[in-house]
């Protein structure tokens, strides 16, 4: 293992604290960037709006994750929030990429998102296409050219899809719909949602780390679903009925803004991951949502 020192932005989020614990049990030294004055060993303080980094205390870290940024879907898409949302990422990202550029570690990993693609419709898309052209879309754009500014580093761009796991984002909010039988397809259920286990996510950023790809990297099983296929897999995962659709209209009222990321249609392939020759340990939704729920 070539790699030994990870520096972690967004360490305490669902994917950064889920990478930390898996990190830490194969062996790395993990280093935690805070927000607050540091309150632990392992915490290095740093101020995206500000754009400071303890750089003496990352001297010779070998590999940045950067994984902070506003959550898309935590609140209504005000102006304020949209502004929000884009300003995390950017402030952030420059940041961090100003700070990797002179900490020179071998590899910085950076997130952005599946949205990059904008709404694919039934058109299946991989690395090399292009990106969309609504409002997220435009966020990964410029979020990603961020990235790009740290120099003479490995830099990967992890697209991250639709995570699944129990504990939050998607999964988390509809289980308890489901197990009381009030859940349903989304809308008219044929837009395809591109997935990936908590598990795998993390066990792609891990194998990221040590093999020699840059650019940007889909984080989204070989096998999306349509919203149709995602929410009867969920309710006989439940054992439970999938009777109460939510009809668009209801969505865009409860969601504004953020429904087009529930309404619209992601079909993403992973295709420099699987021309890498990475496994996913759940490359198929039925069995991923028998383990995740039990």
């Amino acid at each position: 293992m070539s790699i030994q020192r990870v520096a972690i932005t967004g360490a305490s989020g669902l994917i950064g604290s889920a990478l930390v614990g898996h990190l830490k049990a194969e062996g790395y030294t993990i280093q935690k960037l805070v927000r607050r004055k540091p309150i632990a060993t392992d915490e290095v303080q740093w101020d995206p709006i500000a754009g400071v980094v303890d750089l003496a205390a990352l001297e010779g870290v070998d590999a940045i994750i950067h994984l902070a940024g506003a959550g898309v879907g935590d609140k209504r898409w005000s102006r304020k929030y949209k502004a929000e949302i884009l300003n995390s990422r950017l402030l952030g990202t420059t940041t961090i990429a100003t700070a990797v550029s002179q900490l020179q570690p071998t590899v910085f990993i950076s997130g952005s998102a599946i949205g990059w693609y904008g709404d694919t419709g039934n058109r299946s898309m991989n690395e090399s296409d292009r990106s969309g052209d609504d409002f997220i879309a435009s966020v990964c754009l410029q979020w990603e050219a961020a990235a790009d500014t740290a120099e003479k580093v490995r830099t990967v761009k992890i697209r991250t899809g639709l995570v699944l796991d129990p504990t939050g984002g998607a999964l988390g909010r509809m289980m308890p719909l489901f197990k009381i039988g009030l859940g349903g397809k989304l809308g008219s259920g044929k837009q395809w949602w591109s997935w990936i286990t908590l598990h795998d996510q993390v066990k792609a950023i891990s194998y990221l780390l040590e093999k020699d790809i840059e650019g940007p990297v889909n984080l989204t099983t070989p096998n999306p679903v349509t919203n149709s296929e995602f929410t009867a897999a969920l309710a006989r995962a439940l054992k439970r009925p999938a009777l109460f659709p939510a009809p668009a209209i209801a969505l865009k009222l409860a969601l504004g803004g953020f429904s087009s990321e529930i309404l619209g249609s992601k079909k993403i392939l992973p295709e420099v991951l699987t021309s890498a020759g990475f496994t996913f340990d759940f490359p198929h939704l039925g069995a991923a949502l028998e383990e995740l729920v039990q």
